[in-house]
Formats: structure tokens, sequence, C-alpha cells
């Protein structure tokens, strides 16, 4: 936009100063050639009366004289033909001049003056001086290149005028944009101090309304998932008082596990609700959380029979996601491959440094695989789920800077690989 206005600029005062100076430069022209004109006339016209009444041999000296000190050479034809002062030719002008009528003549090399004189015995005598073009145009090239001059500061200054003028106007809708982008990103905060014209004043005023009315919104949205998270602690309490029943205890120990596991996630959805507009750095220790959700689904594997392998890194690996949100989405994905294969399916579970930073978790099994296109969007599954499990993992990595990949696995089954980005400092 603001090249564009520069441009309008240019455009625009280029096109009043061609109206403007063009005339002026012929102008100009027009007043050099007809100043040399006056001049050369005002010069012969003196002689009149020194043509009309001297003898030859005085205006032959008067005309030395005049021709030494002019550089329009003078030239005086008498009737009987003859010329005294500058060489020139008897041509057609001076014959219409002798029949007593001055005139101007324009000529390829400049402008003929003849002045046509009466009362010399025999009759009209002419006097003849001539402007050369160079004459003519004496000082006219200075006159333009000033008027160039004059012009390229005037469309300069034009240039500059605009360039303020579309700052203004851009400054104000960079700002509008900027705190657009950043509302984008989740930045409920951010807002617009209005500036500029009253139109983009209205704009950034519309838009802080609409941040604080989206505010609202989600502020209300995340109040009624806690309620409701909050109404699932009684049926959870109802699970746990029905684990501590059974007669098994090592089932009741793993039921009571899974209660346990449950109201942890149902704590963390009411915290995560409560804790909108509050900003943190998440982090965490993948190896950590990792080794733990596998080893609670040990558990079960080992009733399936399941062989499962476990590769961690030697030491601690941080990343840039939530303990509670990183073991959320480790059980989400370990719960496809319980759901999503047969009993005795391997399932190998490795988790490497990522280079650059983070760390990659690739979940890989030997079952059927994937259906083809993987379903990977929210709310589409495959199957008979909710079709959330692999979003909210995407999501998850996305959110610390990294991504998902699913695909076949070397042997024909399932992979997927989890890219965590490192965790800020």
């Amino acid at each position: 936009m603001r090249r564009r206005l520069a441009l309008l600029a240019v455009a625009t005062t280029s096109l009043v100063l061609v109206a403007f100076l063009v005339p002026l430069a012929m102008l100009v022209s027009t007043v050099a050639a007809e100043r040399a004109t006056a001049g050369a006339t005002a010069a012969a016209q003196s002689l009149a009366a020194v043509v009309a009444l001297g003898d030859r041999e005085s205006l032959g000296a008067t005309l030395r004289q005049v021709n030494a000190a002019t550089e329009t050479p003078i030239t005086v034809f008498l009737p009987d033909r003859t010329s005294l002062g500058a060489p020139a030719a008897w041509d057609p002008a001076v014959e219409l001049a002798s029949r007593g009528r001055s005139i101007t003549m324009e000529t390829p090399n400049g402008r003929e003056i003849l002045v046509a004189v009466q009362g010399r015995t025999g009759g009209t005598s002419v006097i003849r001086t001539f402007v050369s073009t160079g004459r003519l145009r004496q000082g006219v090239g200075k006159a333009w290149l000033v008027l160039g001059l004059i012009g390229l500061a005037l469309l300069m200054v034009g240039i500059v005028v605009a360039d303020r003028l579309a700052r203004s106007l851009i400054q104000p809708v960079r700002q509008v944009a900027g705190v657009s982008r950043r509302l984008a990103r989740g930045e409920l905060e951010a807002r617009v101090d209005p500036a500029g014209p009253p139109e983009i004043r209205d704009v950034g005023a519309a838009l802080n309304h609409l941040a604080t009315r989206i505010r609202e919104l989600l502020a209300r949205e995340r109040e009624a998932v806690a309620d409701l998270s909050h109404q699932l602690r009684t049926p959870v309490t109802a699970l746990r008082l029905e684990a501590e029943t059974l007669r098994d205890r090592d089932e009741a120990t793993r039921v009571g596990e899974a209660v346990d596991t449950l109201e942890r996630m149902v704590t963390e959805v009411i915290r995560e609700a409560r804790r909108f507009g509050h900003t943190g750095v998440a982090r965490c220790d993948a190896t950590e959380v990792i080794t733990e959700r596998v080893t609670f689904w040990s558990a079960l594997a080992e009733d399936q029979d399941r062989p499962v392998r476990l590769r961690l890194p030697g030491g601690p690996l941080p990343v840039r996601v939530g303990a509670q949100d990183l073991a959320a989405c480790a059980d989400l994905l370990l719960e496809n491959v319980f759901a999503n294969t047969p009993d005795g399916t391997p399932f190998t579970v490795e988790l490497v440094p990522r280079p650059g930073g983070g760390a990659l978790l690739t979940i890989t099994d030997e079952g059927p695989g994937f259906s083809h296109p993987v379903p990977v969007d929210r709310g589409t599954s495959g199957r008979s789920s909710t079709g959330l499990g692999l979003d909210i993992a995407r999501r998850t990595a996305e959110g610390s800077g990294g991504r998902l990949r699913t695909g076949p696995s070397p042997s024909g089954g399932a992979e997927i690989v989890l890219e965590l980005g490192p965790a800020l400092s």
C-alpha cells in the first residue's frame, strides 16, 4: 500500500508538472526569441534616419561601427540595388521589402528582419539584419534546466509527502493486523491502540470489542466444561467404591489405579478449564512420563499376552509439553494399540532425542495396520470410536512445535511418530 501511494503521488505530480512545465518551457523559448528579435529590430530601426538622409560614405562608416559592436550583422540595400555593411544577397524577401513593406522572415538558420526606409532619392532603401538560431535560443537551455530541477524538486517533495501520508495510514493498519495475528495465536489480551484516520480507528475499536467478546465466550465455555467435568466426580467416586468391593485384591488394585488415573484426568480438565487467561511455560521430562505410562499399561499387556519393548534414552529429555498433557497423549496412543489390535500383538515404545531439541516418541505395533487414508482429523474415525484420539495427539505435538506422523510399520502394522518440541528455558 505504501508503494502504491508513492506511485500514485509520482504519477499525479508528474502529470501536474508536465501540464505546467511544458507550456512554461515553450513560453520561455518564445520570449527568448522575441527578445532577440526585438533587439535586432531596434538596432535596425535606429539606422533609419542615417539611411534616409546620410550620404553613402557616412552611411558606410556608421554601418562598420554598428557591425563591430553587435552580434547581429546589418546590411543596407540602396535603391540602386547596391549594398553597404555586412555582405548579403538580394533575395525575394529584400525584393518584397524594397516595395515599402517591413517584414520578418523565418529561415532554416534563423530569422531575417527587413526594415523599409523611405526618403532616399531613387526609391526605397532596405535595412536587413539577421538573428541566428543560436541567438534566438540564447538562455533557453539554462532556463529549461532550472525548470527541470524545479520539477524534480517538486516531484521529490510530493513523494516525501505521500510517503509520510502512507506511513500515517499503514502503521495503524499494521498494528490492527499484528493484533489480529496475536489473537489468532491465542493471545486474547492483545488490544489495538486506535490511531490514524477515523475509519481505521473504528476498525481497531471493533477488533478490541471482538477480542473482549471472544474472551467472554471462551471463559463461559470453559466454565461450562469445568462444571461438567466436576459432575463426573460422582460416578468416579462410585467406581472407586465398587473397586473396593472386589474380592480379588490384584483386580481391585488394578481397577483402583484405573480409577485414580481417570480422577487425575478429570481434575486436570477442571484445572485446565479454569486456568484460562493465565500463561505459563509448559514443560516436563518425557523420559519420566513415558516410563510411568508404559509401566501402567504393561499390566494390561501382560494380561493379554502382549510383548512390550520399551526403548528409552539414558537421561532426562525435557519437552515443551505439560506432564499431564503428555501422559494423556501417551495413554490415547497406547489405548489405540490395545483397542485396534488382537490380543497377543507385540508393540514397541521408543523415545529418542529429536534433532534440534525435543523428543521423538514412536509407537509401533505388529497388528493389521491403518486403514487408508489414516484418520487424523478431529471427529474422523475409521472405526466406531469418537475420532478424537489422534487429533488430540496431533494438537499436543503441534502445540509444542512438533507434529504427528502416521504410517505403516516395517512389519506391516501401524506406526505413530509424535514429534515434541524442546522445552523453553
